[in-house]
């Protein structure tokens, strides 16, 4: 793959990643001011069912991605000397991984797997 198609890829991940999060927002600020949650029981509930875990797995993993792909992509652009460029894109990218696995945690801990 070309270097411009690989750019073209991670601007098209960018922007569906955003959509999905945009829209999760929506869905999740109705529900939230539509029914709320009355104590944590209902909220897990809610947050462990079937289509919700998928749902809230799939944000985490968007958000995730999305945010890599951006820090990614500023990191290459500012910060020029190789060594120091390394370090900080494993230090984000570790501060990624540690994010997406408590909050997958956390969704196998409400659904109660």
């Amino acid at each position: 793959m070309s270097r411009r198609a690989s750019g073209l890829q991670a601007w098209a991940v960018q922007r569906l990643t955003a959509i999905y999060i945009g829209a999760f927002f929506v869905y999740l600020i109705g529900a939230v001011v539509l029914s709320p949650p009355a104590d944590v029981g209902v909220w897990r509930e809610q947050v462990g069912g079937g289509v919700a875990s998928v749902a809230w797995l799939l944000f985490i993993l968007a958000l995730c991605w999305h945010a890599w792909i951006g820090i990614r992509d500023v990191v290459i652009d500012y910060i020029h000397p190789p060594v120091i460029r390394l370090g900080v894109l494993i230090a984000f990218g570790g501060g990624l991984v540690a994010c997406l696995l408590w909050g997958v945690k956390i969704i196998l801990l409400a659904s109660g797997a």
